[in-house]
């Protein structure tokens, strides 16, 4: 009997309850005075939470992240330009839910990196789909795209992840096809959903880093229109060894 309900468990792809119930077995005593309803309960609470974990595990490795953030392990010292009300408020989401970008600025090594990690992780968490770029890497992706003729596909499936976070914003300046592929994904996302942006250039200095003004104010108007800023600041955490992995250190 028990492995003929094991059996119909597995094809089902209950394995939450199966491991659960062989719980219950190997316990008896301690679920003997419960109901059936509440074992039941119980099993398919097993099954629920082990299908969310599954979900965010794959939403972690679709994310591609470069660092492994953590908003528990933010650092809150006086000098770093964020504080933990700030941090609060993006937590909770608003600016998500009101399709808004983060922008994030400041000199090399100051978090910005490790804070927009930490947030897309946070939100994973929340069952949103995020994906990790860096900036150079994407525009290259794009272009190889477009010569193997996968480019419209690419550019659907980057527009239609809940949060695409764009990292080493501002190294290079942009040629034109990349004004050109940057402005089209920057065009398709906006108002749908979120993007984050960290840069060491301030946002005053993106307009040239763009390098064509049709294509500047295009770009810039749909990423920074109704935008949320931070601004970080201190000491450069790579020297400190603070919250950082070895491939930041290595950079």
């Amino acid at each position: 009997m028990q492995l003929h309900l094991d059996e119909q468990l597995s094809r089902l792809h209950l394995s939450g309850m199966k491991r659960a119930l062989s719980q219950q077995q190997a316990q008896g005593m301690l679920y003997q005075e419960m109901s059936f309803e509440d074992r039941l309960q119980l099993l398919l609470s097993h099954e629920l939470m082990q299908r969310e974990q599954r979900k965010i595990n794959r939403l972690e490795k679709q994310a591609r992240f470069r660092l492994a953030g953590q908003v528990e392990q933010l650092d809150y010292r006086a000098n770093r330009g964020f504080d933990k009300g700030q941090i609060r408020q993006l937590l909770e989401g608003h600016w998500l839910s009101h399709q808004q970008n983060l922008l994030l600025t400041g000199a090399a090594g100051c978090g910005k990196s490790y804070l927009a990690c930490a947030l897309g992780r946070y939100v994973i968490r929340q069952g949103v789909s995020v994906r990790y770029y860096r900036l150079k890497t994407l525009l290259e992706e794009m272009r190889i795209a477009q010569a193997d003729g996968s480019y419209p596909a690419m550019v659907e499936q980057v527009s239609k992840v809940g949060l695409l976070i764009l990292d080493d914003w501002g190294m290079e300046m942009l040629d034109a096809t990349e004004r050109s592929n940057l402005l089209e994904l920057i065009d398709t996302r906006y108002g749908c959903v979120s993007t984050i942006v960290a840069s060491q250039l301030p946002v005053d200095k993106w307009y040239a880093m763009i390098g064509e003004a049709t294509f500047a104010e295009a770009i810039l108007d749909r990423l920074i229109h109704r935008s949320v800023r931070l601004n970080l600041t201190g000491e450069s955490m790579r020297k400190q060894g603070v919250n950082l992995t070895d491939a930041d250190q290595a950079e």
